[in-house]
């Protein structure tokens, strides 16, 4: 009998999210979205494109340039049983919302019972001229508050699957999404799934050691492995944590277990951030695995800068994960095979924002 070969469904990161969006309001009357430019053509990078048409303005709304007064809306709504979803075009908008997120929505289920399901969307990573107050990464800030759940989706299939676990939750969740990573396409199933919020990932099986990554700086990870494989002989183990909090700590140690060498890849800052915990949680539980120092790849101490000219210095690649595994293996075991011309890890974003 002859079968025809079924092609997998590929759409992008944005489309992906769209599409989670619109079939959970479908699915349920209580989910809404609102936020600056939620309702325009382009949607915050195309997702949330359309669903203001399928669904009008009392369901999909522009709001204000008041994000504390709005979010404080956002969650007083979900107390009364809506479950709104909140988009950011920036992180760093979140600043403004510190007191909603961290002294309500974080601790009223603690404080007085119930729940709090609101969905908050918020955009990190670099792009033309953002500078420091439009390109930080601050996951760390919020996987710190107890009672917040932060999810950093990296592929179009997780972006769907963990979104609608997001609108599904009965508490408070902040979805941290790159700009980079709109564009990129992957398979994404049609029908509504769901993938669990702290469970991580094996991006790529290893067994020489382990890079525990977040956000973009997985993709970057998968890169470096490539070459560390072919022009090192060196097999690493990429780990996508794919939420910061709750923390996969099981898949970090049992990796680590395996390959006895830890470089942790973050977007954010190093100081108390999602590498040093990391880092902890590797210290605290597998410690005597480790042949070696853990080391951790990160942005230095610094404001983000604005000139496109110092992205090489200031945002660490696949070129830095490369020698930091090669620093490693420093006796011989990273021997090169073959001369390469140094990669150019620079990027042009694209995008309205």
């Amino acid at each position: 009998m002859k079968t025809e070969k079924i092609e997998e469904r590929k759409i992008k990161y944005s489309q992906a999210l769209n599409e989670a969006t619109s079939q959970m309001m479908e699915n349920n009357e209580k989910v809404f979205v609102m936020g600056e430019g939620v309702d325009y053509a382009n949607g915050i990078f195309g997702s949330t494109s359309g669903l203001v048409e399928k669904f009008g303005q009392a369901r999909v709304f522009d709001t204000p340039l008041a994000e504390d007064a709005m979010t404080g809306i956002g969650i007083g709504t979900a107390l009364l049983g809506m479950r709104p979803i909140m988009v950011h075009a920036r992180i760093d908008f979140l600043m403004l919302t510190m007191n909603q997120l961290v002294n309500h929505a974080s601790k009223w289920p603690y404080l007085c019972g119930g729940s709090v399901p609101i969905v908050v969307r918020a955009i990190i990573g670099r792009g033309w001229g953002q500078g420091a107050q439009h390109s930080q990464s601050l996951q760390a800030l919020f996987a710190h508050i107890p009672g917040l759940k932060v999810i950093m989706p990296v592929t179009p299939y997780d972006a769907k699957g963990m979104l609608v676990s997001a609108i599904k939750d009965n508490g408070p969740v902040v979805c941290i999404e790159h700009r980079w990573l709109y564009d990129k396409a992957g398979y994404v199933p049609e029908e509504i799934y769901e993938v669990p919020i702290g469970r991580g990932k094996i991006a790529r099986a290893g067994k020489d050691v382990t890079v525990v990554a977040v956000s973009q700086m997985v993709l970057e990870a998968l890169e470096a492995a490539t070459i560390l494989a072919e022009e090192y002989c060196i097999e690493a183990e990429v780990v996508d944590l794919r939420a910061v909090r709750p923390i996969d700590e099981a898949i970090i140690c049992k990796s680590v277990k395996k390959t006895g060498r830890l470089i942790v890849a973050d977007t954010g800052w190093k100081a108390c951030g999602v590498s040093a915990e990391v880092a902890a949680i590797a210290v605290e539980n597998v410690a005597k695995y480790l042949k070696a120092n853990i080391a951790r790849i990160a942005l230095p101490d610094l404001p983000t800068p604005t000139a496109f000219s110092m992205d090489g210095e200031y945002y660490p690649g696949r070129d830095d994960i490369v020698k930091v595994v090669l620093k490693m293996f420093d006796k011989g075991r990273g021997k090169k095979r073959r001369e390469k011309n140094k990669i150019d890890t620079r990027k042009q974003f694209k995008g309205s924002f």
